[in-house]
This record gives structure tokens, C-alpha cells and sequence, in this order.
């Protein structure tokens, strides 16, 4: 095995990066400045109070979406930086491109006397999918490391998704709900059509967009953990093909059954295609929401031998019930602030997983790339030495060291007892490691 692990000795501080800190800034009023450019189009499209009708609807679903990315994230928690840039990408980037444009294509396909259902079919898939994944994309042009595997990709993508869809919402519920129903019927009408239109967009097919665009994010999470640089190239780019494809297939179906008024179509499409699809996907992200934590324990086992860690801690990230059994513990033995440090414990010990994971799967092809790698090694131990500190001392139990393979316990008449560790722990035992390697292993 190739050496990695250097001594821990401080790391030390960066000095600002200015040119990194204007280019965020820039990011960051180029967003907003979409953001509003957009409201202003809605709000001149479908009038101020369709406007605000639009915008109390299209959030209601938005945290139940949020929540469930969350979720799915628990086991390595991406930046919330980098989470809200992805959502705030979909919200007012990619909606603003894709308004312009679908609406540019519209009005150049009837100058041409082009069906006006090609825009929907064939255009408005290109470019929606395009733009919600051109926010992760960047991330992960500018920022590799942020995508651990396809749970991330799948993340990233989906509150992009998740953004889009919330807006696109607004212009529906708000303009083809609530402003066309009131024409006909008055405020009662206007909230009638709302109603009818939340039960068709949201409550039945509110997971199309993050649906759709998920199929980039496994792609980008496949190119992020290949080892070969085709795949990382090719990758990405047959999940933005699929998403097309899925997203051209759903429109259509929804356009043959509007222009013929065979509602089966839609009826079919939906429940033979885009729901098994959905079910599929969900089985993929919990398992590998699950593989996130069997990987640890295939990988840490590494620097158990070379008694950096201990077996229990390793049994304790397996799963999240183990997970939340080992923080009641620290929590137990050193309040609130052990609980906090063994969350931190733990999402580092994750990333030490991924990242050694990463080296066997030769992602550290060029020497810059394994010296990041060593680097970045050598601040998650330093985190772990520093989280395990917190709660390493149960006030109830014996002194307890581990040497790599056995626990001695020292008892109060003095003697030390060498004990075997079990197999299958579920909660962490508190124990106190001798010395740390100082030169890695190999």
C-alpha cells in the first residue's frame, strides 16, 4: 500500500484568497440579479396577485423535497454552501435561461409554421436539463472533491431541480391557475383551477424535475469515483442525455393526450413508466445511501491495523442506528458538546473512507493529485484525534488503551487485563490511543 498518512503537525492557516473571495461575491449578485430579473417577468406575465398566489403554492412542496435530500445526505453532509448555490442555480439561473430561450424557440418555430408542441417536446428538454445541471456542473468543475459518489450527485442535482421545479410552479399555479381561472370564475375560480393544478403538478408529479435531473447526478457521481478517464468523461454526459430523453418522453406524452384528448395516454405514461421509474430510482439512492456506510466498513479497517482507529469506533459508523446509538452515547458522557463532536467525528471518518476508497480506485493518478490526497488525509486524522478527544473518557468505565488489536484495561487495584475486541459493537467503547504513526503506513 502506497504511504500516505504524514506526520500531524499543524497545518498552517491560508491567507484570503481575494480573487477567490470577488469571483463568489460576483457569483453571488449574478444569482440574485436572476432571481429578480425573473420575478419581474412572472409578476409582468401573470400580474401581481396571481404572483403572490403563485409563490404561497409552489412552496408549499419545497421542504418535503428539501428534507428528503437531506435525508438521503445524512451519512456524508455536503457543505450547506454548496447545497444552497445548487438550489439558488435552479431557482433563478436556469429558470431565466430556459424562459428566454423556450419562449425565443417558440416564437422562432412560428415564424417557420413549425408545431408550436416541438418546443415542448423536443426544445424545452435540451435547455431545461442543460441549465439545471450547468449549477452542478460548475461545482463540479471548480470543486471535485464536494462529490464524494453518485449520493452527492444525486443531491446536487436534485435541489437544482428542486428550485427549477418551484419556480416553474409559480408561472403555472399563479398563470395557468389562479389568473385563468379568475377570468372565468372570479377569486373562487381563481382558487378552484389552483387547487386542481396542485393536485396535477405537485401532489402527482412533483418528483418529475428532480427526477429528470438526477440522471446527470449519477452520471456526475459515476465520473467522480471512475478511475478511468473515459468514463469520467462520458459519463456525465449519458446522464444529461438520459435526462433529455426522459423529460422529451414525459411532455410528449402529455402533449398527445392534450391534442388528441385521449387522457389514457398521459394516464399510462404515468403510471407504466415515470412511476417505476421513480420507484427504481429511490431503491438506487437508498442503497447507496447504505453503501456509504458499509464502505466505511470495508476501508477503516485500514487504519485499524495500523491503530489509528479501533474496531468498535468502525462498527459504530456501519449504519445510522449505530450512528445515533454511538451519539446518545457521547452525549452521555460529554453533553452537548460530545454530541457535536462525535457528528463531526463521524462525517470526518466517512470522508476518510471515500477518500482512501478514491486511492484504491486509482483516482490519485497524478503526483499533485496524491499530494492533495496526503493532505487532506492528514487534516481528517488531526479532526478525528481532535473530535475523539471530546468524548474519549466514560466517567463509568475503566481506563481502557488499544494497541492496534487487543484493549488493556487497567483496574483500580492496579492490574491490567488484555481483552479481546467483539465482533459486532454497537456502541462505542471509550478508549485512549497510545501514539499516533508518525511516518504513515504502507
Amino acid at each position: 500500500m502506497s504511504q500516505l498518512a504524514g506526520s500531524l503537525e499543524p497545518i498552517q492557516p491560508r491567507r484570503p484568497d481575494w480573487k477567490r473571495i470577488g469571483l463568489l461575491a460576483g457569483l453571488i449578485v449574478f444569482i440574485a440579479l436572476c432571481g429578480v430579473a425573473m420575478l419581474i417577468l412572472l409578476g409582468y406575465n401573470i400580474g401581481p396577485r396571481a404572483l403572490a398566489v403563485g409563490v404561497l403554492a409552489a412552496i408549499i412542496p419545497v421542504p418535503v423535497l428539501v428534507a428528503a435530500f437531506f435525508w438521503l445526505d445524512r451519512y456524508e453532509p455536503e457543505p450547506i454552501k454548496y447545497l444552497a448555490y445548487c438550489f439558488a442555480w435552479g431557482a433563478c439561473v436556469a429558470t431565466l435561461v430556459a424562459f428566454l430561450l423556450n419562449n425565443l424557440a417558440g416564437w422562432a418555430f412560428g415564424k417557420l409554421h413549425w408545431p408550436a408542441a416541438l418546443v415542448a417536446v423536443v426544445v424545452a428538454p435540451i435547455i431545461e436539463e442543460s441549465m439545471k445541471a450547468l449549477g452542478p456542473i460548475l461545482l463540479f468543475w471548480r470543486r471535485r472533491r464536494t462529490f464524494s459518489g453518485v449520493v452527492d450527485g444525486i443531491v446536487y442535482c436534485g435541489l437544482s431541480a428542486t428550485g427549477f421545479a418551484m419556480v416553474e410552479n409559480i408561472l403555472y399555479l399563479g398563470g395557468y391557475g389562479y389568473a385563468s381561472g379568475a377570468d372565468k370564475g372570479g377569486v373562487a375560480g381563481g382558487l378552484s383551477q389552483v387547487i386542481a393544478l396542485f393536485i396535477a403538478r405537485i401532489l402527482l408529479s412533483g418528483f418529475a424535475h428532480p427526477l429528470f435531473t438526477s440522471m446527470t447526478g449519477v452520471g456526475l457521481g459515476v465520473a467522480a469515483r471512475a478511475g478511468s478517464k473515459a468514463v469520467r468523461r462520458l459519463a456525465p454526459l449519458a446522464g444529461l442525455l438520459a435526462a433529455m430523453i426522459m423529460h422529451g418522453s414525459w411532455n410528449l406524452m402529455i402533449t398527445l393526450a392534450q391534442q388528441t384528448g385521449q387522457y389514457l395516454i398521459q394516464l399510462y405514461g404515468y403510471f407504466s413508466v415515470m412511476v417505476p421509474i421513480f420507484l427504481a430510482m429511490v431503491g438506487l439512492a437508498l442503497y447507496l445511501r447504505a453503501w456509504e456506510g458499509r464502505l466505511t466498513e470495508r476501508i477503516l479497517p485500514e487504519y485499524v491495523r495500523t491503530g489509528w482507529l479501533t474496531a468498535p469506533e468502525v462498527a459504530t459508523l456501519v449504519t445510522m442506528g449505530r450512528r445515533m446509538s454511538a451519539r446518545a452515547w457521547a452525549k452521555r458522557v460529554a453533553g452537548d458538546e460530545g454530541d457535536r463532536a462525535m457528528r463531526g467525528y463521524q462525517f470526518a471518518a466517512t470522508q476518510l473512507a471515500l477518500l482512501r476508497d478514491g486511492l484504491h480506485r486509482g483516482l490519485a493518478m497524478r503526483p499533485a493529485d496524491l499530494t492533495a490526497m496526503l493532505a487532506e488525509e492528514r487534516r481528517l486524522l488531526e479532526a478525528i484525534a481532535w473530535y475523539r478527544g471530546k468524548f474519549s473518557r466514560d466517567p463509568h468505565a475503566p481506563p481502557v488503551t488499544w494497541d492496534g488489536t487487543r484493549y488493556h484495561v487497567s483496574f483500580p487495584d492496579g492490574s491490567v487485563r488484555t481483552v479481546e475486541p467483539p465482533e459486532l459493537p454497537v456502541v462505542p467503547v471509550p478508549v485512549v490511543l497510545p501514539r499516533y504513526p508518525q511516518t504513515g503506513y504502507r
